[in-house]
Order: C-alpha cells, then sequence, then structure tokens
C-alpha cells in the first residue's frame, strides 16, 4: 500500500461522533467544601521565604457514576476553568462495574476523556471517548493513549497521544467540536521529518504560534504557524538539529523505568527519549521537559531562531521514572515548579536564577503525596493543579497559603 504522508488539516472538517460524547454537568454542579491538609515540605535554602501550600483533599467533585483513570494531562484557562484529559482505557471491569453489560456494580463508568472543573472544584463538563474523534482518510484519529493538554487563549483544546499510532496533534473547540490536526495517525518519518510526529507529548500555542514537544518516539521540538500552516522550527539539544534516531517500536509504560538507555545523562548532547513538555514564559523564554536525562533546558527566541541558554539539572542522579516530567510557574512567574515523577516532589526554585528553594510532596496514596506525579499548572491565585498516572489516577489541588 503506499504510504501517505501527513499533513496539516485545515479548520471546518466534519466529524462524525465527537457531540455524542459530550457530556454537561448538572445546571447546579456540587461542590464540596475545601478539606486542607498538611504537605510534607522540605526546604532547602534555609532563611530564604518560598511559597506555601496545603492540599484540598476534598477537590474535585465527581459526578457520582463517573471515575477517572490516568490522568495524564492538566492545564488551566484564563478564566480559572481547571482542564485535565485522563485516559478511560486504563480503567478495568472492576473499576467500571455500571458500564459493563448487565452492570456488575453500582458504580462507575468511565467520565469523558476531556473534563473541565471549576477553580473550586465543580464539574462544569466533559467531552470525548474512545471511540470518537476525527475520521481523516478513512482512519479515526483519537488517541489511544492521550497525553499532555493545552487550553489557548482563545479557549481552544489541544493533544497529543502516546499510544500506538498516536502521532496526531489535535484541536477542539471548548465543547468538542473539532478543528484541525496537525500529522496523521499511523503515519510517522523520524526527527527529519518536518510533516510528521513521533508520539507528541506536549503542546504550546498563543498568537499563532504552536510549538510542540514531539515526544516519545521523536526527540524533538517542532514549530509551526498555526496561521499559515509553515513550520517554523525543529531542533534538539542545545538548540542543534533533530538528527537522531526516534525510538524503535511502539512506547509502553514498562519503558519508563528502563535503563536500556544508560541511564540519565544531564550533559548528554542530544534530547533524551520523552521529551515530555514545552512551556513558554511571558518574557519570551521557553523550558523543555528532558525527562529521561533528569533536566530540562531553557531557551530563548532570537530572530526567530531558538537560542540555548542553560540546563537546569533536577536530582541528577535519580532513576526510575526519572524527574523532570512538567514545569509550571506561580502567576508573577518569580517561581518556577517543577514535577518530579520518580521522588514524588514538586520543587520551587527562584526563577530569576534558578535557585532550588525547597519541594512539597513525597510518594505515597494520601492527599498531597503522588504516585507517577505527571502534569502540573497554575491558576491566577498561586494554586497548583497536579496529576497522576500509571495507578496514581488522580488530580489534586494544592491550595497557595503565602510566602514565608
Amino acid at each position: 500500500m503506499k504510504r501517505i504522508r501527513a499533513g496539516l488539516l485545515s479548520a471546518g472538517m466534519m466529524v462524525a461522533g465527537i457531540g455524542a460524547a459530550a457530556l454537561a454537568a448538572d445546571p447546579a454542579p456540587r461542590v464540596r467544601p475545601p478539606a486542607l491538609a498538611q504537605v510534607e515540605t522540605v526546604v532547602v535554602a534555609k532563611g530564604v521565604p518560598m511559597p506555601r501550600f496545603r492540599v484540598d483533599a476534598a477537590w474535585p467533585t465527581l459526578p457520582a457514576d463517573l471515575m477517572l483513570g490516568q490522568v495524564s494531562g492538566v492545564a488551566v484557562d484564563g478564566d480559572d476553568d481547571v482542564w485535565v484529559v485522563h485516559r478511560p482505557h486504563s480503567l478495568g471491569p472492576t473499576d467500571t462495574g455500571a458500564a459493563q453489560t448487565p452492570p456488575i456494580a453500582v458504580c462507575c463508568k468511565p467520565a469523558p476523556t476531556v473534563v473541565r472543573f471549576s477553580r473550586e472544584g465543580a464539574y462544569l463538563a466533559g467531552w470525548g471517548l474512545p471511540d470518537t474523534g476525527p475520521v481523516l482518510d478513512g482512519v479515526n484519529q483519537w488517541p489511544k493513549s492521550i497525553h499532555g493538554v493545552y487550553v489557548d487563549t482563545a479557549k481552544t483544546v489541544w493533544f497529543g497521544g502516546n499510544g500506538d499510532g498516536d502521532h496526531a496533534v489535535l484541536n477542539f473547540t471548548a465543547d468538542g467540536k473539532f478543528i484541525r490536526a496537525y500529522g496523521r495517525r499511523e503515519q510517522t518519518g523520524g526527527n527529519a521529518d518536518l510533516t510528521t510526529f513521533g508520539n507528541p507529548a506536549d503542546v504550546f500555542h498563543e498568537d499563532g504560534e504552536l510549538l510542540i514537544a514531539d515526544g516519545y518516539k521523536n526527540k524533538r521540538i517542532i514549530g509551526f504557524d498555526s496561521r499559515t500552516n509553515r513550520n517554523t522550527a525543529a531542533f534538539g539539544a542545545y538548540g542543534g538539529p533533530a538528527t537522531g534516531p526516534a525510538r524503535a517500536g511502539n512506547f509502553d509504560q514498562s519503558q519508563a523505568t528502563s535503563t536500556g538507555d544508560g541511564g540519565a545523562n544531564p550533559a548528554s548532547r542530544s534530547f533524551g527519549d520523552i521529551v515530555h513538555c514545552i512551556v513558554k514564559t511571558k518574557d519570551d523564554h521557553y523550558y523543555v521537559c528532558d525527562r529521561r536525562n533528569n533536566r530540562a533546558q531553557l531557551y530563548r527566541k532570537r530572530a526567530g531562531n531558538f537560542e540555548f541558554v542553560r540546563d537546569l539539572v533536577i536530582a541528577p542522579e535519580t532513576g526510575g521514572t526519572r524527574t523532570v516530567t512538567d514545569i509550571a510557574m506561580s502567576p508573577d512567574e518569580k517561581y518556577l515548579y517543577v514535577a518530579d515523577m520518580m521522588n514524588g516532589r514538586i520543587w520551587i526554585l527562584l526563577r530569576e536564577t534558578h535557585q532550588v528553594l525547597g519541594a512539597i510532596g513525597r510518594n505515597g496514596r494520601q492527599a498531597g503525596e503522588f504516585i507517577w506525579l505527571h502534569s502540573i499548572d497554575t491558576d491566577s491565585q498561586g494554586n497548583i493543579y497536579a496529576t497522576e498516572v500509571n495507578t496514581g489516577r488522580r488530580v489534586q489541588k494544592f491550595v497557595f497559603e503565602g510566602v514565608r
């Protein structure tokens, strides 16, 4: 069969099924009163003020018959609505007894893949199920394993996937209507190919600038002008060409703890085999999560080119799932928050100097603890939202309580 190269899909294409997957909340969604609990806090820089948090153990409130699986992404929009994406396929029949035929329990069924909460934790809406999505050239583009989410200032929703054949980045309206796709399922051409992707992990999109952390199969950042669909960037570690080999075969979660790469190398001249995030600051700097090398890399853009600034190494000796999975900032961007999967911590840094001030959290299953900490974001009040995959399967809210 002749291989068709992935292209760029313009807005307005019809999509079957996505509307049927939408699920709105009750007119008056329930909100439980906050249940604030202490969070394990480590102070590294003695005598230096740093942000403090408690966890809200009652946040969020789902409809009584819904359950979340692995929560792989969180994004806070300009109205402080909190968007999460989760993996319904990670739930088993004993989790979803009410969805079996016939039902075998009073609860539950999988929540829609994309869920929106209020800052207070009310369930506002949800849409998207595994069997729905844009069908292009006869192929359903919905990811088998959704990964990451970004909600832009126009309140459109972007995400990719890291499952078998998940090589498309999809864009939807806030209520789940398909807008466009970059790339196509099952089509990947390696790091040098500017029209296909390899398991894209994360997306940034504002003012026509689209950047993709591409991601679990490829090892690069790739960019487009979303107004013209023109390719604008493609680079690897230190801003060099993204010419290294792509991952052979499909990714599975067992590879997240593999030592087949020789272990983390924070000085590596190439990205590791999970490029996990791309985060832009208000002053036009960009953080890239090189998770398998226990580092982030900081870039700035000059004359349209991405220029390497520095490495940011987090717990370099860490093995297993390793450290830098996501990055967020305080509303004034004075503080940087770095999610560390293996150590179950959110590190707090002074962004101006990248001095490590301390950390919150620990490995565990209680409120304020983490199993496979995956994605983080902040709202306008400085609260942090954090998600967990593997057996963690939840999103938590850490309430900002000032700097001291």
